[in-house]
């Protein structure tokens, strides 16, 4: 059983930077694809997003410029930074992970709300 711990939301004000964290721990055998996604009310959920084990990214058009990924696969944690936060980046974030046997798995969600 694997578990994902997320960390680092809150609340921000415009322009402002947050850092999410999230930690894998439990039976875990090799992590492809570590991710972040989110989910506003109202809305679908959305890649925001993602690293490849060896190092590629791909980014949501939306965040590009501003939010950065990276991991650290010693520790089985990935982390987005996040800068000039805009209010439509309010959301609960969701961390997910895709293992090397194609099975996947998602955190609980952290609220990141930008509003002054």
């Amino acid at each position: 059983q694997v578990q994902l711990v997320e960390s680092g939301g809150g609340l921000v004000q415009p322009g402002g930077s947050l850092g999410l964290s999230c930690a894998a721990s439990g039976r875990i055998f090799s992590i492809n694809v570590m991710g972040w996604y989110r989910q506003a009310p109202g809305k679908q959920r959305e890649l925001v997003a993602k690293i490849f084990r060896g190092g590629g990214t791909n980014y949501a058009d939306s965040v590009k410029g501003r939010f950065t990924i990276s991991r650290d696969n010693a520790k089985n944690t990935v982390y987005l930074q996040m800068n000039s936060l805009k209010p439509e980046d309010t959301a609960v974030y969701y961390c997910n992970v895709v293992f090397a046997n194609g099975f996947g798995s998602w955190g609980q969600g952290t609220q990141v709300t930008v509003s002054s």
